[in-house]
């Protein structure tokens, strides 16, 4: 069975809450040298909404040039502002990237019919762009439906694929069921670690998942496993990858947590977001390195 983890990378920041060009840089390595099957930079994990469009333009030239071309690169170019994203998708494709992914409006929801014109309005102005939807109802505060999107779809080739972060695969499981019979190439994919594999086995192509920063080496095991149709294997990491999906919820949001366990294992050397996120306590520290503990991660 074919499948793909591409990881929502995180930015790595200085005190100030600026990007740490370095530190972007060791993790752009640390998922390639791990095997993901493809990066997504400016997501939500990446705290996209923290940054100027000069710092997202410096970041995405730094990006390309560091990854190289050596596994794909989505960048996130939502915004509030329809004309931002326009700008900056057009940037990614100049500097070298190979899609764009893009939530949905926030703050007031669309109808259904606002929607679908809202993408259409932004598949054609980026028309010669791939461009990847990305639905996260618990941010946006509605649903971007299977309905929508084999509407869009149909009338719009360059929309090729489909981020549901969603808690659990109902969402997905009937997007999968509506859109694959049609076009069995559109990209779905999980936003939870935890439903790669329930993904995959319902026809799905994987996930876009924040665990991949922290265990890359584990994920690409995971799409071997499946490649491989060894479902002891794919038993294992389902359950290793179970108990690590308490790091979600040591605390609110799980960015600055998730973070905080990359610099335990040493993967980052500063664990900092944007701000008002908080910073881990000590008691939380300490929850976290138990996590890492009882999945041998340390």
């Amino acid at each position: 069975m074919k499948a793909k983890y591409i990881t929502p990378a995180v930015t790595v920041m200085d005190k100030n809450g600026n990007p740490d060009w370095k530190g972007c840089g060791k993790v752009y390595e640390h998922l390639i040298q791990g095997g993901v099957d493809g990066i997504l930079l400016l997501g939500s994990i990446g705290e996209f909404f923290a940054f100027t469009m000069s710092q997202k333009k410096e970041l995405i030239r730094y990006a390309v040039k560091e990854i190289a071309h050596r596994t794909q690169l989505i960048v996130g170019t939502t915004s509030m502002i329809f004309e931002e994203i326009v700008e900056l998708s057009r940037y990614a494709k100049q500097e070298g990237a190979d899609a764009v992914i893009i939530l949905p409006p926030f703050y007031f929801p669309l109808g259904a019919d606002s929607l679908e014109n809202y993408y259409g309005m932004l598949a054609e102005e980026l028309s010669d762009q791939l461009i990847y939807l990305y639905n996260f109802p618990d941010r946006t505060g509605y649903d971007l439906t299977p309905e929508i999107t084999l509407r869009l779809i149909r009338n719009h080739k360059n929309i090729v694929g489909y981020k549901d972060t969603q808690p659990g695969m109902d969402h997905t499981r009937e997007l999968i069921k509506l859109i694959k019979g049609e076009f069995p190439n559109f990209e779905i994919y999980s936003g939870f670690d935890d439903n790669f594999a329930h993904n995959i086995l319902a026809g799905g192509d994987g996930c876009i998942a924040g665990l991949s920063n922290l265990v890359p080496q584990l994920c690409h095991a995971w799409v071997d496993a499946f490649a491989c149709e060894d479902m002891k294997k794919i038993g294992r990491f389902q359950q290793k990858i179970d108990r690590l999906m308490e790091l979600y919820q040591v605390g609110t949001p799980f960015v600055p947590f998730i973070k905080e366990a990359m610099s335990i294992k040493g993967i980052i050397d500063s664990p900092c977001s944007s701000r008002p996120f908080p910073v881990a306590g000590e008691a939380e520290k300490e929850h976290i390195r138990a996590i890492l503990a009882e999945t041998d991660i340390l």
